[in-house]
């Protein structure tokens, strides 16, 4: 099977985040799209997270109806922070039976010389790029591992919901309800 691997901290989950695993489901030759939930990126530090269980939920809650998504859990039992070339490795291990691809935004190609190994991921696995409002030109966007896929510019900040929530105001369209209502019931982000 061909799965798309969309990582990220998902702080939380928001209707852009859906929208892009959604075209990748269905505008690719992926059979499905896994949510991988992020404990700790290495190039976010700093950035104040909901624990991974109560972020991995949100997912979860959120694509229930979709059989092409799934959310993952998958990086939580490895070491922190956690990089993309020893997650896959380890995927590889796991599940020799499917194809990987990694689904990102254009603005993560223009620093992806940067990741941990990345000729390593770009030798084992195709890069699935969606366009991002401050994406940069890249050579990288040349190479034949690397499929540009056509998708909305969906330009929403899980920043500005975490300070909406905070402040009290409307988040309201931005988020799943049932993320919504699994933000409420643990008052996260307050």
């Amino acid at each position: 099977m061909k799965i798309g691997l969309y990582f990220g901290t998902f702080n939380p989950i928001h209707i852009g985040h859906l929208a892009i695993a959604n075209i990748m489901a269905n505008d690719t030759d992926l059979e499905k799209v896994w949510f991988m939930v992020s404990p700790q990126n290495p190039f976010k530090v700093n950035q104040t997270l909901a624990h991974e269980h109560d972020r991995f939920e949100m997912v979860r809650l959120s694509i229930f109806e979709n059989d092409n998504l799934e959310a993952s859990d998958f990086e939580f039992s490895l070491p922190k922070p956690s990089y993309t070339v020893d997650t896959l490795a380890r995927l590889r291990e796991k599940h020799p039976q499917h194809e990987f691809s990694l689904i990102i935004g254009g603005d993560n190609l223009s620093h992806f010389h940067k990741w941990k190994n990345y000729e390593d991921i770009l030798k084992h696995h195709e890069l699935l790029v969606y366009p991002r409002n401050n994406s940069k030109p890249t050579e990288l966007e040349n190479n034949s591992k690397v499929k540009m896929v056509k998708s909305p510019l969906l330009d929403i900040s899980a920043t500005y919901i975490r300070n909406a929530i905070k402040d009290n105001r409307s988040y309201k369209y931005l988020i799943p309800e049932e993320a919504v209502e699994y933000i409420k019931s643990k008052s996260l982000y307050i």
